[in-house]
């Protein structure tokens, strides 16, 4: 059945927003449908619910409080302090932590506070390095945290795609760091935070946990978690957690002060209310027992895409994954992961092509692809749909190489056809 020109259906969907500026109603709209008929595979990304979705648009937009419950600068905090206690005691309680902080704007201003409440400009601060599934944050050059800091970097073993914790003991010791990262963005195996932990007391060293992408497998027991072993935590509050836009600092009680301090005033200002309060919903999302289970459901398609991919020749870093994450590197293929990557979203399949250890090209076309599984999670598939997805990218990416635009068509209409038997949380119903 043909659709509604993007126009028609804003108007409907989007009345307020479609009759003030139809432009960006029909962008909105047009966005709605792609999120729907495509096979969301980029491992950062995900699907809020109704609720969360409800919360982020509320009059809590309209309402400024810098400080902190109690101690606002502005008054009318009467909705406002309890708001942000209820998102504060939730983070809490879902991750066994002595203290939460959830006002930083996104991941790299929280990691920015970090910095600000134990270092000084000019401090050696160390964290995996980019091109090894790192963060721009954790050091790296072209990075604030580059610039201001001296940043130095371990690596994983070219052979193994693993991390050699003789090499970071050493390096850690030598450099004798303010502070450790330890987490990335395409880390596809089990992070050792026990490990991190020692070798930081050993340099004396703070250790900061950055788990933005694993957060959603750690609340819901599908990954360790870095509580017990960690003097910082640093994370987002979408991607596996399917929250909103936003991010939350957690600590032990002797770092409280200087956390809080590092946000506000040293960061920030006022705090954005509503995604406060859409946090506070995602987090009581996160504690039902439906949550577990759909955080053990990721990490379940992950491994199933992983064998099913390596089953058709593909090279994963590190052999496989142990979370929500995949890293392929397409050399063997003869097909870079820019090239792979935009044939892939032409039907249909919305990847991130990204650079892999030990990548001999540039970052902006590098030699992988990275896809994870919490959004197809969201909508209800499961480890029986895997091998059908291994499949599509296999055939994408063959048609990538030869150019073959009609057979990336055919795989397009394939996907939406599957994707209309999985409805995606919080989009809206034709």
């Amino acid at each position: 059945m043909t659709q509604p020109p993007a126009q028609e259906t804003a108007a409907h969907q989007h009345p307020a927003l479609a009759a003030t500026d139809p432009e960006l109603a029909a962008l909105v709209t047009a966005e709605e449908r792609l999120q729907a008929d495509t096979l969301r595979l980029i491992p950062s990304e995900n699907y809020v619910s109704t609720a969360v979705l409800e919360a982020s648009g509320t009059v809590l937009q309209n309402k400024y409080s810098e400080g902190y419950p109690g101690r606002r600068y502005y008054e009318g905090q009467q909705n406002i302090d309890p708001v942000e206690r209820l998102a504060v005691a939730r983070a809490k309680a879902l991750f066994g932590t002595d203290h939460a902080n959830v006002q930083p704007y996104s991941g790299s201003p929280a990691n920015l506070a970090a910095y600000l409440a134990f270092a000084e400009p000019g401090d050696t601060v160390m964290g995996m390095a980019l091109p090894m599934g790192g963060h721009l944050t954790h050091g790296w050059g072209v990075s604030a945290t580059g610039k201001w800091f001296r940043g130095v970097q371990y690596a994983v073993r070219q052979d193994t795609g693993l991390v050699d914790f003789d090499a970071v003991r050493e390096l850690a010791l030598k450099e004798r760091p303010k502070l450790i990262f330890c987490g990335g963005t395409a880390l596809p195996r089990t992070i050792d935070f026990a490990a991190f932990a020692e070798i930081a007391r050993e340099s004396g060293a703070v250790l900061v946990a950055d788990i933005a992408h694993i957060a959603g497998l750690i609340a819901g027991g599908a990954h360790p978690s870095p509580v017990p072993h960690a003097d910082v935590i640093s994370t987002t509050t979408h991607k596996t957690l399917r929250g909103p836009r936003g991010a939350m600092l957690l600590a032990r009680e002797e770092h409280a002060k200087a956390i809080d301090k590092a946000v506000f005033p040293g960061l920030q200002g006022g705090p954005h209310n509503q995604t406060t309060a859409a946090i506070a919903v995602a987090l009581h999302e996160a504690a039902q027992p439906s949550f577990r289970s759909y955080a053990h459901a990721v990490v379940a398609n992950a491994k199933a895409l992983a064998d099913a991919l390596l089953a058709r020749g593909f090279d994963l870093v590190s052999g496989g994954t142990d979370n929500h994450l995949v890293l392929m590197d397409l050399t063997p293929k003869d097909v870079p992961g820019k090239v792979a990557a935009k044939a892939l979203d032409r039907a249909g399949i919305v990847v991130n092509y990204n650079t892999v250890p030990y990548d001999p090209r540039k970052p902006f076309d590098p030699s992988g692809v990275r896809i994870g599984t919490p959004s197809l999670t969201s909508r209800g598939l499961g480890t029986e749909h895997m091998a059908a997805v291994a499949d599509w990218i296999d055939r994408g990416v063959r048609a990538a190489g030869s150019g073959d635009e009609d057979a990336l068509l055919k795989i397009r209409g394939e996907v939406a056809e599957l994707m209309a038997a999985f409805p995606a949380p919080g989009l809206p119903t034709a």
